[in-house]
Parts: structure tokens; sequence; C-alpha cells
């Protein structure tokens, strides 16, 4: 197992070397943390930081903070959670950087199902955004699958691939507001912690774009067991 976690990190690093070009192909790069943590037997606590680039480091395009408390109606499947998220956004407009922020408010439900080898999650979410100068409302969709190739289990010290597709859609015009497509090789540290690295391709109305993604979960519980 330690050449398979070798293998994943050399993909890591070739992934990153691919985004040190990014801004000249148009190619972004993503670093992200993603914890969900237990705090009860039926509380969760959600949080995130994901840090976007327009290149690979240094040029940044967005800071996502995400934080929420989640609650599951049933153990490990069904869970339902109240969030909150700060995003600072430094878009190019006529070619200077300008900086937005958002304040944003989310609900959200995950259903899990599993076929086989198959991971299989739903999550719906409902977004309140206030922005500087307005207020909107956004509703995503996302389907993902986990898939584990070296176990027939998601085990510690396997390696896993993963996909999903998520759509988001505005409650006023226009209604579409983007799709995102992803897929990844991911390693399982232990029980608690993995690893992926991905590629995802954002698509709007009126653009396209490929970004790097490096994202790291961490799941283990705050309360004793």
């Amino acid at each position: 197992m330690r050449k398979v976690f070798t293998k994943l990190a050399l993909t890591v690093l070739s992934l990153g070397s691919i985004a040190a070009s990014a801004q000249k192909n148009d190619l972004g790069a993503w670093y992200m943390y993603f914890g969900n943590n237990k705090i009860s037997r039926k509380l969760n606590l959600h949080n995130e930081i994901q840090y976007r680039n327009f290149d690979a480091v240094g040029d940044l395009e967005q800071l996502l903070i995400r934080t929420g408390i989640g609650y599951d109606l049933t153990e490990n499947n069904n869970n339902v959670l109240l969030g909150y998220g700060f995003i600072l956004s430094q878009p190019y407009v006529n070619g200077e950087k300008k900086e937005n922020i958002e304040h944003r408010i989310f609900q959200q439900f995950i259903t899990k199902q599993k076929f086989g080898r198959f991971n299989l999650q739903h999550r719906y979410r409902l977004e309140e955004r206030f922005l500087q100068d307005d207020f909107r409302m956004r509703f995503r969709y996302m389907i993902g699958l986990n898939i584990p190739i070296t176990h027939k289990e998601m085990l510690p010290k396997s390696l896993y691939a993963s996909v999903y597709n998520e759509i988001f859609l505005n409650f006023d015009s226009p209604v579409f507001d983007r799709n995102r497509v992803y897929g990844a090789l991911g390693y399982v540290i232990n029980k608690n912690m993995r690893i992926e690295a991905g590629y995802m391709n954002q698509i709007q109305e009126n653009r396209n774009r490929g970004q790097i993604q490096i994202g790291f979960y961490n799941n283990i519980p705050f309360n004793k067991n």
C-alpha cells in the first residue's frame, strides 16, 4: 500500500505541475479541506475551506469558507444541515481585479446509497446569497459516486475512483447558472481521513473552464465513541 500512496502523491505533484502553466491554458487550481466531524450521536459539525486560483498559486480567484451543523435522520445515511458561507471573490473585470464579498446561508439534505462496490450520494442544497448590491437564491443538485479499486470496500490504505455531476439553478433569470463534472483518484488514509486529486470542468452560459482539484477529507469525531 505504500507504493499505492506514492503513486497517488506523484499524481498530485503531476497535477500541480500541469496547474503551474494554468493561466496560459485557462486552467485553474482549487485546494480544498472538508471536515465532517461528529459532535454527538446525531449531530455533526461541517467545516470547509476552499482556496481557488486562476493559476497554480498566487492569483486568487476565490476564497470560500463554509460551516454548519448537521443532524442525522438515520445514522451515516440521511443528513440535514444548516450552514453559513463566507466567499471572497477577486474576478478580473476589463483586465483589472475587483473584490466582491458574499455572505451565504444554505440548507442541504444528503442521502447515501450503496450498490455492491458503488457508494452513491445525492446532495440537495438551497442557498440564500447576500451579495454586496444584490440578493439571490439558488438550488444545487449533486450526484456523486465513489468506487473502491484495490479493495471491495472503502477501507484504509485503499485506492478509489470518484466522480460527480452538479447542476446549479437560479430562482431568477437566467435559470441555468452552471454545471460541474468531476473525476478523481483518491486514497483512504484511515477510517477518518482521505485525499483526492482530480479534474473538474465547469460549464457556464458563456464560459467553459477546467480546474485541477486537490482535496483533503477529515471525519475525525469530536465526541467520545
